[in-house]
């Protein structure tokens, strides 16, 4: 094994692989924070570039994307509050006021020092529990997966906003757009009114850049008021210095909530098809019911931004514990991954660890570099991108409106695609303007088809749907469920009573 550590050292290291790996994070990260161009896009467009190169080459270059990737749509999330990929959609809640706020450079800093962080957590436990988390995960069956999402549909309590009603209504909206389109099971259509645009269903994208991306540029093209308006023009204004030392303090003094956001993600990840848009959401829901002041999430509180960051980019790791102990991909970046290993003639499964150690220690090597890669390059372009906030929004808004439209159009090549986010930005802007939140409405059009189908499975098995409440996994996870739904109701009637508590008190 030393010798295979050595070998895989050797490979990882060499000056040319490092200048690639180099490259490819910085590819990464430009192309999540990109809305619409996800990380799987950019890792499949990388794929044919590793066929000339060695196995260990190809694939510490296409880990190096997939580890940039997940970090870089922290900079669309922040600087724009368009989540760059479905990974950051959580950390738009508190990163991009912080920025308004006047801090982009703190909001950014943060985002990039959680994600080192997390995915150095998530490299750590890939190492030490890869076999038996591994073979739990392959455990679950569709009783289990269908309990997780229930559990993850319960993030919705905590994403409600000022109004619960509304923010329930977010939700079952959400999940009635995913309900649009091709049965996920059979393939028939449903709910398409006859309307032939609504045949292929509402991709996950669009909706997210309709409602995100749109809404917030429909909203920035109003006139100004209330002094939202900078002077210069600029979208975003401020302190534009890192601050890198108070960043990393500020990490330090608070581990709990780094590490088990880490954990979380890692956890969600070697469950394959859950994936870091998951996690980068229940991470947040986590970390705000763990705060002793939940009411400063969703305004700029720093330890919303890490939570968000660090859940998503550990997520890495977790999902290589399945693809490397079992050859079962946990996302469709895996199974991209997966193929990259297959072209060179290396069979994936539970031997290969025993067959290629090197390969299996050169994919560790490579996560940590890239981990640092990502970090000194996130911390380089920070700079470059807080420097574009000073164009004026005149010019930003149409620049990336036509990115928007770029990316929802090269999702699937269908004009009528565009058609959809046209539709679907107006209803998020009015959405938007009635106070509606956003985030449930998103949260439910990604995890309705994963319940559905998983719900369809589990009756396909057993009609005993008493199976719901006897494994005990799933019984866990409902449990959870339910008390988690009551903590948050509770929590925000708590705070809606403080509050008329303080308008007494101040009319008084």
């Amino acid at each position: 094994m030393t010798d295979a550590f050595l070998v895989a050292l050797g490979g990882v290291t060499d000056p040319y692989t490092l200048l690639l790996m180099a490259v490819a994070t910085f590819a990464g990260i430009v192309a999540s924070a990109i809305p619409g161009f996800t990380i799987t896009m950019a890792i499949v467009l990388t794929l044919p570039l590793t066929f000339a190169m060695l196995p260990m080459q190809g694939i510490a270059v296409m880990l190096s994307v997939y580890v940039g990737g997940l970090s870089g749509g922290l900079f669309s999330a922040a600087l724009l509050g368009i989540p760059g990929t479905p990974s950051s959609v959580a950390t738009t809640f508190d990163a991009f006021p912080m920025a308004r706020q006047g801090n982009p450079g703190k909001a950014l800093s943060l985002g990039l020092f959680a994600s080192f962080v997390g995915s150095i957590i998530s490299i750590a436990v890939l190492i030490v529990a890869a076999p038996p988390l591994a073979l739990l995960a392959v455990k679950l069956g569709p009783w289990e997966y269908f309990a997780l999402i229930i559990f993850a549909l319960t993030v919705i309590a905590s994403l409600v906003g000022d109004s619960l009603i509304r923010g329930l209504i977010a939700g079952l909206i959400g999940i009635g757009i995913a309900t649009i389109g091709p049965d996920p099971l059979m393939g028939r259509e449903r709910f398409t009114f006859g309307y032939e645009i609504l045949t292929a269903g509402v991709p996950f994208l669009v909706v997210l850049i309709g409602m995100y991306a749109m809404s917030q540029l429909l909203s920035e093209l109003e006139p100004a008021n209330g002094g939202t308006q900078h002077p210069s023009g600029a979208l975003i204004s401020g302190d534009m210095r890192p601050h890198l030392w108070q960043t990393i303090k500020d990490i330090l003094l608070k581990p709990v909530n780094v590490i088990r956001s880490s954990l979380l993600g890692v956890f969600i990840g070697a469950v394959p098809g859950a994936g870091s848009s998951i996690s980068n959401l229940l991470a947040y829901d986590q970390a705000k019911r763990a705060s002793k002041h939940p009411e400063t999430f969703g305004k700029g509180e720093p330890q919303g931004v890490v939570a968000s960051e660090s859940g998503n980019s550990s997520t890495v790791g977790g999902s290589l514990i399945p693809l490397i102990a079992l050859g079962i991909p946990g996302s469709p970046a895996d199974a991209v991954l997966m193929a990259a290993i297959m072209v060179h003639g290396i069979s994936i499964g539970p031997r290969l660890i025993l067959d290629h150690p090197d390969l299996v220690y050169s994919m560790f090597i490579a996560m940590a570099i890239a981990s640092v890669f990502m970090l000194v390059l996130g911390v380089i372009l920070m700079r470059a991108f807080l420097r574009l906030l000073n164009v004026p929004k005149y010019i930003v808004v149409p620049v990336v409106l036509a990115c928007c439209a770029i990316g929802t159009y090269t999702l699937n090549n269908r004009l009528s695609d565009l058609y959809l986010l046209a539709c679907i930005g107006a209803v998020g802007y009015l959405l938007k303007k009635l106070d509606y939140p956003l985030a449930p409405l998103v949260l439910g059009v990604v995890l309705g088809p994963i319940a559905e189908t998983n719900l369809r499975r589990a009756f396909q098995t057993s009609t005993d749907w008493t199976l719901f409440f006897t494994r005990p996994i799933s019984a866990l996870l409902l449990t959870l469920a339910v008390v988690s739904v009551i903590y948050s109701i509770y929590s925000y009637m708590k705070q809606r009573r403080l509050m008329a508590q303080r308008l007494d008190a101040t009319s008084e």
